[in-house]
């Protein structure tokens, strides 16, 4: 499901597979332990690289999982449950001592996107693939720590509304255009080249993980404070 390969500073983190990567509770459960297993590996000049393997980055909360469920009552309860563990790798992400890059090489929709949004830095390719938030046409709300992270990454009101209220399929160059990516590649194998030679220069900054984690955190205080919140409930 996922993988985690170590090459100098940069630890590459791999969504495995030819498929969707749909993120479910094993998902979390993988993706949290291999974060942890990042952070305690820390160094000055640490630098988190998640990219993925086939048409997808991640299609987004594990849907056939939750309509496996024995009602809608119970199918809706699971997509609650989603909402509420996914805040997990939210903090993880914004409190990972080091600087973070999201390669997407395929679609990233819905819990996907949000996901890649997380990181520092996002890259995609140019000549396939692309973002989108599908909640509207699937009559799902925000919940409000990812409605804050939309606010925060993305500056714009009119990218917003198109986003979040119109559900843009955003493609790599448009998404550079709007500032939502910071650059488009032609191919997959010039993306990933890219994202380990950004990865490999701010490695050689060697800044101090926990101070580079405490600016970030205070770059989103509302995100912070709405996951504190959060993680007080649970």
């Amino acid at each position: 499901m996922c993988t985690l390969e170590k090459r100098g500073g940069v630890f590459i983190l791999t969504l495995t597979g030819d498929n969707e990567h749909w993120i479910g509770p094993t998902f979390i459960s993988s993706f949290l332990s291999l974060l942890a297993q990042v952070k305690s590996q820390a160094t000055r000049g640490s630098v988190l690289l998640t990219t993925s393997h086939g048409r997808f980055f991640s299609n987004g909360f594990d849907l056939p999982w939750t309509l496996t469920a024995a009602s809608k009552s119970a199918a809706t309860d699971r997509i609650l449950h989603l909402v509420h563990i996914f805040k997990q790798v939210a903090a993880a992400l914004l409190s990972l001592p080091m600087p973070t890059i999201a390669a997407v090489s395929g679609h990233a929709s819905a819990a996907g996107f949000i996901l890649a949004l997380y990181h520092d830095y996002l890259l995609m390719r140019r000549d396939k693939g692309f973002l989108y938030m599908s909640e509207i046409d699937m009559g799902l709300p925000f919940p409000d720590y990812i409605a804050a992270l939309m606010r925060s990454k993305i500056s714009s009101a009119s990218v917003r509304r198109d986003v979040l209220l119109a559900g843009m399929k955003i493609n790599g160059e448009t998404a550079t255009k709007l500032g939502i990516a910071d650059a488009a590649y032609n191919d997959e194998e010039t993306l990933m080249d890219a994202a380990v030679a950004m990865a490999e220069t701010l490695a050689k900054r060697k800044w101090d993980g926990e101070v580079y984690a405490e600016i970030r955190k205070s770059l989103y205080p509302e995100m912070c404070l709405l996951l504190n919140e959060l993680n007080a409930k649970m």
